[in-house]
C-alpha cells in the first residue's frame, strides 16, 4: 500500500490524496508536521516539500503529486505491482 507523507494545508498533497482515491488506488497519510519521525524520515531521505509518495520503503514516484499526475494508468498499474 502506498503511504503518502504530507502536511496539513498542502494543496498538492490534497490534490495527491484525491488523484489516488479517483483511481481507488488505497494509501494511508501520514502528517509530517503531526509526526515528528515522519518527518525526520523524509528530511533523511533528501525531501523538503510534499507530498512525497512510497511503496515498500521506497520512493513511487518522483515530485510528489505533479510526478504522479504525469504517469499514465499503464505507468501507474506496473509500478504498483512491483511490490505485490
Amino acid at each position: 500500500m502506498l503511504t503518502v507523507y504530507s502536511k496539513n494545508n498542502c494543496p498538492f498533497c490534497v490534490q495527491a490524496k484525491n488523484l489516488l482515491t479517483l483511481k481507488n488506488i488505497p494509501f494511508t497519510e501520514v502528517k509530517i508536521d503531526e509526526d515528528s519521525t515522519a518527518k525526520e524520515f523524509v528530511l533523511n531521505e533528501g525531501h523538503r516539500t510534499v507530498p512525497q509518495i512510497y511503496l515498500g520503503g521506497k520512493l513511487f514516484v518522483q515530485g510528489g503529486f505533479q510526478g504522479l499526475s504525469k504517469l499514465t494508468e499503464d505507468q501507474l498499474k506496473e509500478k504498483l505491482s512491483v511490490t505485490e
